[in-house]
């Protein structure tokens, strides 16, 4: 973990995104980042139940973040759907020792070379709507005080969702939701489209998305948008 000096100037830069017109997209993958770099793991996911209660992948500080939450979506199977049926925390599973628990999830995740795996629910009163999903390549195992703060990471993340919408609640949470899933759609298809003209990764894709947004002053959205626009008109 860092050192506890600068944990209160970490969620201070957090917290002070969280302004009236943030980009939510864009908040969960940085926090999916900051996540890796608090807990020193290697991969760093997040996932959310839409409004049909399916579970959805948000966002993850890599390429190895978002297909192991795939991996656990698409086999129904795995700590980050654990914690959100549930409501509890999956710590210090060692996935070497987890066959018997997640028999298609642990075995895949160690072909990939990850060994331990950690799941924090997000939580609104007594309704789970997501979880945040820390990943290592060897056995990490989380103190006590250190999973209060990731944890707090995962209540950050939730309040983000809920932030000035709470006057409508259910209806208003249901609709972000919603809208965000429908966003990460649309980056999806940029990240692909951009990565096959330019003869990159997806992973510098994003980047180049992400920076393009930033330096624009644009939503992530909509910067994805006309990326797939530009490209589809140009032939690219």
């Amino acid at each position: 973990m860092i050192p506890q000096s600068q944990l209160l100037d970490f969620f201070v830069e957090v917290t002070d995104t969280l302004v009236d017109d943030f980009d939510l997209v864009e908040f969960l993958h940085a926090l999916a980042a900051k996540a890796a770099v608090v807990s020193g793991a290697a991969a760093v996911g997040l996932v959310l139940t839409d409004h049909h209660d399916r579970v959805r992948y948000m966002a993850s500080s890599n390429e190895d973040g978002k297909l192991l939450e795939l991996l656990q979506i698409q086999n129904d199977d795995g700590p980050c759907l654990d914690a959100i049926t549930n409501g509890w925390q999956v710590v210090n599973a060692d996935l070497g020792e987890a066959g018997d628990r997640w028999p298609r999830f642990a075995p895949a995740a160690r072909a990939m070379g990850f060994q331990s795996v950690h799941a924090f629910p997000m939580r609104v009163r007594t309704q789970t709507i997501g979880a945040l999903n820390i990943f290592g390549t060897d056995s990490t195992r989380f103190h006590s005080d250190e999973v209060r703060v990731v944890q707090a990471l995962a209540d950050v993340a939730t309040i983000a969702i809920i932030h000035e919408r709470l006057r409508h609640e259910a209806e208003l949470i249901a609709t972000q939701l919603q809208n965000a899933l429908t966003s990460r759609i649309v980056i999806e298809q940029a990240k692909g489209a951009l990565a096959r003209a330019q003869g990159i990764t997806t992973s510098q894709a994003f980047d180049l998305i992400r920076t393009m947004a930033r330096s624009t002053g644009r939503r992530l959205h909509d910067v994805a948008a006309a990326v797939v626009d530009d490209l589809d008109t140009s032939g690219g």
